[in-house]
Order: C-alpha cells, then sequence, then structure tokens
C-alpha cells in the first residue's frame, strides 16, 4: 500500500522549514499532526499535599520545558520567589535557554547536558553533590530518572507540577491514515484509549524511542518504523528514507 496520508502525533512545527514539509513537497504525502496526549498543571492546592517546599531546595532539574513553564506557575500560585542563588540544572542546552523566559541567565547557575540524554546531564551533576536537587516531573515520567537519582546519591525531591492524559478525539475528527507516528507510550496508550476497537492491518506504525517502541509491541501492534538507528538518527530522516522504499515498492 502506497503511504499517502500521515499522522504525526506531535504540534505542529512553528517553522515552515522543518523537515516535515520536505517530504511533504518531495513526496506528495499528506501530513496532518495532532497530539494523541496533552498537558495539565498540577494545581498548587494539590501540589502542597506532596509535602514539597520548593525553597528547602538549592538546585532545580527540569527535564522539558513544560517542567520549566509549570514549576514558575506553581512559584507564582504559593507566592514563592526563586533567590538569586539558586541553581538550575537542565537536561539540554535548548531547555536552559528557555529559563530566559523566567530569570536573568547566568552561566554560574544553569547548567545543561551536552547531548540531551539522561546521562550525560547526570554527569553534570556529579559535579555538584552538595546541593539539594528538586527535580520537576509529571506525573508520567522516565523511570530512568529515578535510577539516576539514586544511583547519584544526590540528595533530592521530586515536584509532580504537571500530569501528561490523552488528548481525546471527537467524533467530528477522521481518523483514516495509511502511517501513524508516535513519540511516547502515552500516546500509544491514548491511542487505545480513543479507538479501543482499532485494528492495525496495513496501517504503518513508526515511533521514536526504545520506550516508545514496547508499548507498540506490547499493545499487540506491528512496528514498521523504530528510530533512532544508526543511518537516521531522527525521526524525520527516517520517515524520508520509509517513504522513499515505500512508494518505490508501490510502482513495483
Amino acid at each position: 500500500m502506497k503511504i499517502k496520508k500521515i499522522l504525526v502525533s506531535q504540534p505542529r512545527p512553528t517553522s515552515e522549514k522543518s523537515p516535515y514539509f520536505d517530504i511533504v513537497e518531495k513526496y506528495g504525502v499528506k501530513i496532518d499532526f495532532r497530539p494523541f496526549i496533552k498537558v495539565e498543571p498540577v494545581p498548587a492546592k494539590e501540589f502542597r499535599q506532596q509535602k514539597v517546599s520548593i525553597l528547602e531546595h538549592s538546585a532545580v532539574m527540569f527535564t522539558a520545558k513544560t517542567g520549566i513553564d509549570n514549576f514558575f506557575r506553581i512559584c507564582e500560585e504559593m507566592r514563592i520567589t526563586m533567590p538569586e542563588t539558586m541553581k538550575y540544572f537542565c537536561i539540554s542546552e535548548s531547555v536552559a535557554l528557555y529559563l530566559q523566559k523566567y530569570i536573568q541567565y547566568r552561566k554560574r547557575k544553569v547548567f545543561f547536558g551536552a547531548t540531551g540524554k539522561l546521562p550525560d546531564l547526570f554527569t553534570v551533576i556529579s559535579k555538584h553533590q552538595s546541593e539539594n536537587f528538586l527535580v520537576v516531573l509529571s506525573d508520567v515520567h522516565n523511570e530512568e530518572i529515578l535510577h539516576l537519582l539514586d544511583k547519584s546519591q544526590v540528595k533530592h525531591d521530586v515536584g509532580i507540577m504537571y500530569r501528561t492524559v490523552s488528548n481525546d478525539f471527537t467524533p467530528e475528527e477522521e481518523f483514516n491514515y495509511d502511517m501513524l507516528i508516535f513519540f511516547s507510550p502515552q500516546g500509544i496508550a491514548s491511542l487505545l484509549k480513543n479507538f479501543p476497537e482499532f485494528e492495525q492491518g496495513e496501517i504503518q506504525i513508526g515511533c521514536f524511542g526504545t520506550t516508545t517502541a514496547s508499548a507498540v509491541r506490547d499493545a499487540g501492534l506491528r512496528l514498521d518504523l523504530e528510530v533512532p538507528r544508526p543511518d537516521a538518527p531522527s525521526m524525520t530522516t527516517a520517515l524520508d528514507l520509509f517513504i522513499k522504499e515505500n512508494h518505490k515498492n508501490a510502482k513495483k
């Protein structure tokens, strides 16, 4: 079956220079962007029940820009002002730079991993063993974070400041695609919640990351494209190669 219509379970790229649009033009396919999950804030009242005191910590760890937004939202709701001495540790440079939305960015108090991967961030954290960390997370998070925190033996607390929930489809929304692309296990869970009688048939499924790949297989679905891989570290690179091969085979 020739792939003509693809659903990418992420928000539409803000830049028209996104490689996704190059794929649309190159192969004449239609790509819809429609997140399967959405973020809901945890109210300050509910956060208080976690018995976590923000100002008792000397450092905050962020794994996503969403975490930064919700951290400062809760600080505002609780009328907490961040001291100048607070340090911030981020999964990547892009997340670290996002802090400029809320604080004056100073290299002496903002740190980030070199590659955007958790082990690299913890290499940085290991050099700050004396800090007391507050780790800002969603209710659904990568368990590797907790494993690395325990292994690093740094003092820490986890603050759940937002939730990841299913972004339900409405009856009016068409769901007629040749390929579905996922980026998290929660996306797979949302697919099955929205379409409990989903039958894959000839629909191709692609995903990014090993945990998402496991979720696809655990759901009894066929995984047709797993990324990253040696020849395609990004989803767009892999998708380009995959469609090229698919269209070539469809002509035979």
